[in-house]
């Protein structure tokens, strides 16, 4: 015997996916925001802030690849929230 599942209507799915992105994008704000501090922190713990300098604290750089990475997955999702896909 076949297992029945119920059949989702595209607007209930439609809702479903705006609810799971919304709830990713906000996820992934607080970790953009996190990331930012954590940044800080590292810069004054070595105390240089300029990406140019040698001294610059590998942690920071890594830390900012990450938060830019991640601010990059939140427009992308927030196009796509929209109805307004973003070209790559």
């Amino acid at each position: 015997m076949a297992t029945a599942y119920p059949l989702e209507t595209p607007r209930v799915t439609t809702a479903s996916n705006r609810l799971q992105i919304a709830t990713l994008i906000g996820s992934l704000s607080r970790t953009f925001e996190l990331l930012t501090v954590e940044i800080e922190f590292e810069e004054n713990r070595a105390g240089v802030r300029d990406l140019s300098d040698p001294a610059y604290p590998v942690l920071a750089r890594s830390l900012r690849m990450r938060r830019e990475n991640i601010g990059v997955t939140i427009a992308s999702l927030e196009a796509l929230v929209q109805g307004t896909p973003k070209a790559a």
